[in-house]
């Protein structure tokens, strides 16, 4: 590019940059930050621990966004200076493509979220992962899915918490819901809601067979208590059970895990993530209070798209990808055509590909 056209793009980069800044409210999250690290340098700080951690999450949550935005902005700030020595040395312009080209990326990656403006968008989320049928087939491929998903949190640094956990007869994972806490993570998460398809020689199979295997994933945000949601105890069955999962922490000893089934909707959730009986009845009802709350959500929006005479996407229940690993090696996303060779990495985690060609189409 000319020069004139690099300082084009340099007024762009710094318009979309003030965007963002009032979008992602950078300034009353600095202040925020400013008042917990305040609250943090006080030496009864950790009296209340639980306290203390809730404190801690809120303030990383703060960074998790802040410092993101604040390299963007040295970086324009940097790219200015590179046009300043572009002017008086023409030799440089080669380094300034290349740094524009570098900024755009990370541009477009932070503007991401503008792209997340719905009503829970920010949201943590819980997600579900639901082997099909199958048998052990698709156990193994939901655990696979399981460790794809935690990878794929920790690299976007969320924490992740298993909430209930069911092992498969023989092999991998039969279902299970983790509670994802970190900005946004409803906003991302939701892209993957829908069944996951896997074509793969069978490990299990003596004859070494081409198998189909299917598994669902679900998600749904944690609301915040005012949102008004009544459930009734007439409304709801409320069963106990002993924990069982992949051993160590997910394993109590006591009769403490709670299943809680909505009557009218059927809607069934699950805790066991506590060895406290009442902790995992609080954590059962704030899930259930959510699923329902998106249920009624679901609802009027198909009432209102009838009305329109629109067909809404319905990615539940209908398969949304496929991972392919033989004869030949591909995923692809059939909502976005979005597709990669590099089945190995996807596996390890490395979803930003097919999430954010779902978020720019359909986010928002």
């Amino acid at each position: 590019m000319t020069l004139e056209e690099l300082n084009a793009c340099c007024k762009d980069a710094e318009s979309r940059v003030e965007q963002l800044k009032k979008f992602l409210k950078i300034d009353e999250k600095k202040e925020a930050k400013a008042e917990i690290e305040t609250v943090m340098s006080d030496s009864s700080f950790w009296d209340n621990a639980e306290k203390a951690q809730e404190t801690v999450a809120e303030l990383s949550s703060l960074k998790s966004v802040i410092e993101p935005f604040e390299k963007v902005c040295g970086d324009v700030e940097d790219f200015e200076v590179i046009l300043e020595l572009v002017d008086e040395d023409p030799d440089m312009q080669g380094e300034a493509d290349s740094a524009w080209k570098d900024l755009i990326k990370k541009l477009d990656k932070l503007e991401l979220v503008s792209f997340l403006s719905g009503k829970f968008d920010k949201s943590n989320a819980y997600f579900s992962i639901n082997a099909g049928a199958g048998g052990t087939e698709s156990c193994d491929w939901a655990a696979m899915l399981l460790r794809m998903y935690r990878r794929f949190f920790e690299k976007r640094g969320w924490k992740d918490e298993i909430i209930e956990y069911q092992a498969g007869d023989e092999a991998g994972v039969k279902s299970v819901t983790i509670k994802v806490t970190g900005d946004f993570s409803y906003g991302y998460l939701k892209a993957e809601k829908g069944v996951h398809r896997l074509v793969r020689i069978s490990p299990f199979d003596s004859n070494a067979r081409r198998h189909t295997s299917f598994s669902s994933v679900d998600v749904f945000p944690e609301i915040s208590d005012d949102i008004d949601i009544e459930v009734e105890e007439k409304d709801i069955r409320v069963d106990t059970f002993r924990a069982s999962g992949a051993g160590g922490q997910h394993v109590n000893t006591t009769d403490s895990a709670i299943r809680i089934t909505h009557i009218a909707t059927g809607v069934a959730v699950a805790c066991q993530s506590q060895r406290s009986q009442h902790k995992n009845r609080a954590t059962a009802m704030s899930m259930l209070k959510a699923r329902l709350f998106e249920l009624e959500q679901e609802k009027q929006q198909a009432e209102a798209d009838a009305i329109r005479g629109e067909k809404s996407e319905n990615s539940w229940g209908s398969q949304i990808r496929s991972y392919v690993l033989h004869p030949y090696q591909m995923v692809k996303d059939v909502r976005t055509q979005a597709e990669t060779g590099n089945t190995s990495a996807v596996l390890d985690g490395d979803l930003d590909m097919f999430v954010e060609a779902w978020i720019k189409q359909f986010g928002g």
